[in-house]
């Protein structure tokens, strides 16, 4: 398999002839997806127990997890180095029914999502007369076998349009291409807001499946949205797999873009990062910041962003604690301010009496 590789274009170009238009084309990915490969999980590489209610990101970086479902039932997500052989891919997403629910509530859906910003679609020209096709293509493996669905969903316009697969063998790797119209209505928003949804469906109830399948672009209709997908809840032998996502403009299919490493991870960190944490093990090694000493006013230390973010984050789970291994404390925190796409301010306070306090890390999300 040719491999596409963003970072060796630049050597096969003379550098008596290298000009601006090809240097453009160099640092334009073709692939809308980030982190197709799934080769980022800043979160960690696995969650368990989601169910109803855990909706959000929770291992592999921009890969959402979504769950309506009453009762509920459970699955644990990883990422997996279980991947298609020859391939190029260390890393797949994996998802993993630990509670079953074989019987559906109308209104039950299970999917994973990827929400694309519209000012990075402008160049598909939705909307218009001159709309771009798309092209989808994946590898994928389940225990259960039968017909899945993959949709785009217009977020800007409440359009939609769907897509069947098929898993044909069980526990083996397979790739799938879809290819979908160019939509010539609802053009997408040039912002930095959710515009466009890629959706792999895994359950859904018969809100979503008693119609028929609409594999064109046409204003939302639930009822047919996910006609015929299997149900992978029904069962805690089922698993399901997949890597090597790719979504580009055009009726084919070229090979995965394997960028490297570190360009996959910037273009993570522009919607979530973590500083270090603190650990048990004591202050030796961490990076490190004094807030205050006990019983001192609210201090701040100031942070500039890795890179520059979607929107102003979200501050979570700050760590204050205090330079004695063995206290166990928990420091007066107070969330951050004055947070911009590329700054924050964080304060805190130590009420611990016998040491002072550090800041020992939090989380930054500009998630959609």
């Amino acid at each position: 398999m040719a491999i596409t590789r963003l970072g060796n274009i630049a050597n096969t170009i003379p550098d008596d002839s290298i000009q601006n238009a090809k240097l453009s084309n160099i640092v334009q990915s073709k692939n809308i997806i980030i982190n197709g490969d799934m080769s980022i999980a800043q979160r960690g590489t696995s969650a368990t127990g989601l169910t109803n209610g855990s909706g959000g990101y929770h291992t592999c970086d921009r890969w959402r997890f979504t769950e309506n479902a009453s009762p509920s039932f459970v699955f644990t997500q990883s990422q997996s180095t279980d991947v298609p052989s020859g391939q190029g891919f260390a890393t797949s997403l994996k998802m993993d029914c630990t509670t079953a629910q074989g019987s559906l509530a109308t209104s039950d859906r299970l999917l994973i999502q990827q929400r694309i910003e519209g000012q990075m679609l402008q160049y598909l020209k939705k909307g218009t007369s001159s709309a771009e096709s798309t092209t989808i293509s994946f590898w994928v493996k389940s225990a259960k076998t039968g017909t899945y669905i993959v949709e785009l969903y217009d977020n800007d316009n409440t359009r939609a349009i769907s897509n069947s697969y098929t898993i044909s063998s069980a526990n083996t790797w397979e790739k799938k291409t879809i290819t979908y119209a160019g939509d010539t209505s609802g053009a997408l928003d040039n912002n930095s807001s959710t515009s466009l949804i890629l959706q792999f469906w895994l359950a859904s109830g018969t809100d979503y499946t008693s119609g028929t399948l609409s594999t064109s672009w046409s204003s939302i209709t639930n009822a047919n949205r996910a006609v015929g997908q299997v149900n992978l809840a029904d069962s805690t032998s089922n698993e399901w797999y997949i890597t090597g996502v790719q979504l580009e403009a055009g009726t084919t299919a070229s090979d995965f873009e394997f960028l490297p490493y570190d360009v996959t991870l910037n273009k993570c960190l522009r919607y979530y990062f973590t500083d270090a944490l603190y650990s048990s093990g004591g202050n030796t090694g961490l990076a490190e910041m004094p807030i205050c000493t006990s019983n001192a006013a609210f201090k701040h230390i100031f942070k500039h962003f890795p890179v520059t973010m979607r929107a102003a984050p979200t501050i979570s789970n700050i760590v204050i604690k205090s330079d004695v291994a063995t206290s166990s404390s928990d420091l007066t925190q107070k969330s951050g301010d004055y947070a911009t796409t590329m700054t924050v301010d964080i304060y805190g306070r130590n009420d611990d009496s016998t040491a002072p306090g550090y800041y020992h890390g939090a989380e930054f999300s500009a998630e959609l």
